[in-house]
């Protein structure tokens, strides 16, 4: 096919590439021959100046009408956006990505710094490590933390680790800032981070440790990913501090509670394990 210019969400302009939407179409769990089979559809109604947001829909309406568990994987980066306007279900949704890797975690805290207090987004520790995370979520695309935002975290982190250091049984554990993005951080940003050591995680960053990607191996997703639930269905969960598929597999009565009709639940709730329990690393 001739080369097509594509628009992507940041507003620059890049090259259409098959391989890229196939990968993506993969990773959410279609098979080789139906993201073939996708991307070459979609490849016949591209025009230059298309952005990707409008590719993202033609792929996921027709991922959706073959399999909507894969259409749900596929939908993630949209899902964590539709969590809100406050954050607060997004700090939900890190502090389960972190207990899925086996720290005790607290979200909302107040912490007792060296100088002054602190309000921390969530806190992540076990035996040996002890951390203060902070949660910087968007519900658009293409915004992006600048260096700023860890240059303010990192000095937070210093008056509350004078702190935590005094505390018995932390003389010998490892304590590290972290910062959590649902979207990128800039170059400057992740330039410092590695520099003064301060863990940034974003969207894709760092490589195969990105949020997409512990998102894929512990199965956590969000209640948003699932598309045999209204938008009304899925704030109310929100309202009810309800957030992830995992909630609707521990206690399939939630539906009952927020009005779905009885000959949904099982094609909601189907649905919902196949998010749960079937992850990359299965």
């Amino acid at each position: 096919m001739n080369r097509v210019e594509i628009i992507k969400s940041s507003g620059e302009k890049a090259t259409f590439k098959t391989e890229n939407l196939i990968a993506s179409l993969r990773k959410a769990g279609a098979s080789a021959e139906l993201a073939s089979n996708i991307a070459t559809e979609i490849q016949g109604s591209l025009f230059d100046g298309i952005t990707t947001k409008e590719i993202y829909k033609k792929a996921f309406s027709r991922l959706k009408r073959h399999s909507r568990p894969t259409a749900a994987r596929y939908k993630l980066k949209k899902a964590i956006m539709e969590l809100g306007e406050t954050g607060y279900p997004f700090e939900k949704f890190v502090a389960a990505l972190l207990a899925s890797e086996g720290y005790e975690t607290q979200v909302g805290v107040i912490v007792q710094g060296h100088c002054v207090t602190h309000e921390v987004d969530v806190i992540a520790q076990n035996d040996k490590h002890h951390y203060m995370c902070e949660c910087k979520f968007h519900n658009q695309q293409g915004r992006h933390c600048n260096v700023k935002i860890p240059l303010y975290i990192q000095s937070r982190f210093k008056d509350v680790e004078k702190a935590w250091q005094k505390n018995q049984g932390h003389e010998t554990k490892f304590h590290q800032g972290w910062i959590f993005t649902n979207t990128r951080f800039s170059t400057d940003a992740m330039q410092y981070g590695k520099c003064i050591g301060l863990k940034l995680v974003s969207w894709d960053y760092p490589e195969n440790d990105g949020i997409k990607d512990r998102v894929d191996r512990s199965g956590i997703h969000p209640v948003t990913c699932l598309t045999t639930l209204t938008s009304k269905e899925k704030n109310t969960l929100i309202e009810l501090d309800k957030i992830l598929c995992m909630d609707l597999c521990n206690n399939p009565n939630l539906l009952q509670k927020i009005g779905v009709s009885k000959n949904r639940h099982q094609k909601i709730l189907r649905e919902a394990f196949d998010l749960c329990h079937r992850t990359n690393s299965s």
